[in-house]
């Protein structure tokens, strides 16, 4: 498998959604973040678009959210977010373990997927994830292995305030296992909000290195979704 070119189709499938107006609904808006929602076309089950407003600029936002020794620390949805294979110091490979939720009613998943960063004319920054099938790493017994469709983040520069940043994410994941479509479908809104506010709270607290222009080296060995 030639996982940079997957990598680089699945940045263009997550900007293409953020340029599609059509066909969304709102399913969550709350502490000025809204969730819509419309029916996948990967598998049957929906695509989430998640969108915000994050204070920080979006050369910063986008190092804190790509970065998988960055990503652990500030995203409660995670217990385990391992880099297991880097490609280039814009591309990996990762191992992810999600918490349960939903009260325990949706036990914890494990991935493994490709992430990719991508600059975009006019400081729109990607990064983008799917999941891969990789040596070393088949489906355990301890884990259901969820499998998430192209996912990814979207930041761009606000237009009235280039300082912050507005941030859109997209998910749509199957989840696999005997999981009713209504349980993910009455949860994934509030889990999607939250992750977004994990984000803002992790970056106000986060002390970055200087910026480095757009590259992004991931030196450790941790990761995501």
């Amino acid at each position: 498998m030639d996982y940079k070119v997957l990598a680089q189709q699945t940045a263009q499938d997550i900007l293409g959604y953020s340029q599609d107006t059509s066909g969304w609904k709102v399913v969550k808006s709350s502490k000025k973040i809204t969730v819509s929602s419309k029916a996948s076309k990967k598998f049957h089950g929906n695509l989430y678009r998640v969108e915000g407003i994050i204070s920080e600029s979006t050369s910063k936002l986008a190092d804190f959210l790509y970065k998988p020794e960055i990503r652990i620390t500030w995203d409660k949805s995670l217990k385990v977010y391992n880099m297991i294979h880097k490609i280039d110091s814009d591309t990996f490979i990762c191992h992810a373990i999600t918490q349960s939720f939903a009260m325990g009613s949706i036990s914890p998943r494990d991935f493994i997927d490709i992430v990719h960063f991508k600059r975009y004319d006019g400081n729109v920054n990607v990064i983008s994830s799917k999941s891969v099938d990789f040596p070393g790493y088949p489906p355990s017994s301890h884990y259901i292995r969820g499998y998430n469709h192209a996912c990814g983040f979207v930041c761009s520069p606000l237009k009235d305030n280039p300082a912050h940043s507005k941030l859109v994410m997209f998910v749509q994941t199957e989840m696999r296992g005997k999981l009713s479509p209504s349980i993910i479908e009455a949860t994934m809104p509030s889990n999607l909000v939250s992750l977004v506010l994990n984000a803002k709270d992790g970056i106000k607290t986060h002390k970055a290195p200087p910026e480095r222009g757009c590259h992004h080296s991931c030196q450790s060995l941790h990761k995501k979704k």
